[in-house]
C-alpha cells in the first residue's frame, strides 16, 4: 500500500446486495504542473457503485490535499486517484472525472474508469 492509499479510510456498505451509485464532488483539488511548477486546480468527481466498502469522506479530503505539492500531469493525477480508490474500496464500478481549470486557454477534462469482473450494469 502506498503512502497516499494509507490516508484513505473505508466503512462497511450496509447494502452490499444492491447496486447503487455514490457521487462525491471535490471542487478544490490542487496539484502542480510538472513543467512550470505552477498550481493546477480541478474539480474531482468520484462516481462509484460500492461492493462491501464505502470511502470515508474526511479521509478522502485529506487524500486529495496530499497532492498539493506533487508535480503531475492531469492524466497521471486522474489515473493515480482511480488506482488508489479502487485498491482501498474494491468497488463494482468507478469513474473519476477530473475537470481541470483553464491553462493557456484550454480547459481539460480527464476521465478514468474501472469495472469489476462481476459488474454488469
Amino acid at each position: 500500500m502506498n503512502k497516499k492509499q494509507k490516508l484513505l479510510e473505508t466503512f462497511s456498505n450496509e447494502f452490499p446486495e444492491r447496486d447503487y451509485t455514490i457521487i462525491h464532488t471535490a471542487p478544490e483539488f490542487t496539484s502542480l504542473c510538472p513543467k512550470t511548477g505552477q498550481p493546477d486546480f480541478a474539480t474531482i468527481t468520484v462516481e462509484y457503485v460500492p461492493d462491501k466498502l464505502c470511502i470515508e469522506l474526511k479521509s478522502l479530503k485529506i487524500y486529495y490535499n496530499s497532492y498539493r505539492n506533487d508535480g503531475l500531469f492531469f492524466e497521471s493525477a486522474t489515473n493515480k486517484i482511480l488506482d488508489d480508490l479502487v485498491a482501498v474500496c474494491k468497488p463494482r464500478y468507478m469513474l473519476i472525472t477530473a475537470g481541470f481549470n483553464v491553462r493557456g486557454g484550454i480547459a481539460s477534462v480527464i476521465e478514468a474508469e474501472y469495472y469489476s469482473d462481476e459488474f454488469t450494469n
